[in-house]
């Protein structure tokens, strides 16, 4: 799950973290109402969207002239100028593609007279089981390409969670970042506490940029965003609290609401599978027969009919899906259950596309039956193969 980045700081405030002062607003009074709660006289007004790059980024309905997501203002009636353009308009990132986000808050912050940038970032390296902080003198808006260009200006630390966080770590970042005297200090004492953030809020990923030295000698976390796992939400209400449903696929959140997994893709063959490894090999399939999956849909091992009904929904509710492959080995769940629920769904969404089922597994045959019997145009498969090229064809035919 991700959250907003004055959510993301609000966190880090509560385990000491340095942050500009700011205040969230979802309307342009509200904006002008932060700005007059800080000292001034420099402002930042800040588009609140799930995706980077908003500072480089153009607003769909101002036109290629028009000033980022991420503005400096040197007046409140400037945060209001901006606010006002912000504010319901779509913003397009390198990260939102060419459809982009709308802009439903903003994040007005103090601020900040800054001598160097600094990138530092927090994620789960699963090659080593290890927590890896990363960290580049090189902060700002083209870490990209610091990546790409100068790999060898960054700097990734492991932290065993078996021991933790250790002074050496610390150490290790301030000479990463080429601080020395106080600044160095600083870094080790923000490293900890990043450190205890991530593990203590059950994060994925935190990234920091760019984490800034101000004139006055501070390290400020200036911009940020965090992703947390999904499966420890029930260890943090007042994280998941902070899930914002609108920066989401409005299919995937009412998948979720059912306990599918369902993620949307780019091609107009949907797929109804029962396991992870078993769609991805069903996605596969469909490309090497010439066509290309619209979604990757999961219904688990226990379906019943009204979980299948909803899968069959929400798939058809992408506009693209021109045909559907259900693959479905039954080994917990039956192959008759799912028959059931297949031909229910089928009739209750009235089908209008081709469909092509490939049951096996426990009661195969008692699935196969039901199938066949239900006096819908339902096309079965005798494997995987089979199937793949059954939907394709069928998918060309109607084209």
């Amino acid at each position: 799950m991700n959250i907003h980045e004055y959510q993301a700081k609000e966190l880090l405030a509560k385990y000491g973290i340095g942050v500009p002062a700011g205040h969230a607003a979802m309307s342009v009074e509200e904006a002008v109402a932060a700005a007059e709660k800080l000292p001034g006289p420099l402002y930042v007004v800040k588009a609140q969207i799930h995706a980077g790059g908003r500072g480089k980024g153009k607003f769909k309905e101002l036109g290629q002239d028009a000033k980022g997501g991420v503005r400096l203002a040197h007046s409140v009636d400037d945060v209001r100028k901006d606010a006002g353009e912000m504010l319901g308009n779509t913003l397009v990132t390198i990260q939102t593609g060419d459809e982009g986000k709308q802009v439903n808050r903003l994040y007005v912050t103090d601020g900040v007279d800054i001598a160097k940038e600094f990138y530092l970032s927090m994620l789960v390296d699963r090659a080593s089981s290890h927590i890896a902080m990363i960290v580049s003198t090189e902060g700002g808006m083209d870490i990209e390409d610091v990546a790409h260009n100068t790999p060898e200006k960054i700097t990734t630390i492991t932290i065993d969670p078996a021991t933790g966080f250790m002074p050496h770590h610390g150490r290790s970042v301030a000479y990463a970042l080429k601080l020395e005297g106080a600044l160095a200090k600083q870094a080790q004492k923000l490293a900890a506490q990043l450190y205890e953030a991530f593990t203590a809020l059950d994060a994925e990923m935190l990234e920091i940029n760019p984490l800034v030295e101000t004139e006055g000698g501070e390290l400020l976390v200036l911009d940020t965003k965090m992703s947390f796992d999904g499966n420890a939400l029930y260890r943090h209400p007042d994280v998941e609290a902070m899930r914002d449903e609108t920066e989401e696929d409005p299919a995937e959140v009412e998948a979720g609401k059912h306990d599918l997994a369902y993620i949307k893709l780019d091609g107009n063959i949907g797929c109804m599978v029962n396991g992870a490894g078993l769609a991805m090999a069903t996605m596969d399939i469909i490309k090497l027969n010439g066509a290309f999956p619209a979604n990757f849909l999961d219904v688990g091992g226990g379906a019943t009919t009204e979980k299948v009904t909803e899968a069959f929904k929400i798939i058809l509710s992408d506009d693209a899906v021109e045909g559907i492959l259900v693959n479905i080995f039954g080994g917990i769940m039956r192959c008759d259950t799912i028959a059931e629920g297949i031909v229910a769904a089928a009739k209750e969404v009235e089908l209008d596309v081709p469909l092509v089922v490939r049951l096996e597994g426990t009661n195969v045959e008692a699935g196969k039956d039901i199938l066949a019997n239900s006096g819908l145009p339902i096309i079965p498969a005798d494997d995987l193969g089979d199937a793949a090229r059954k939907i394709v064809a069928q998918v060309k035919e109607a084209a």
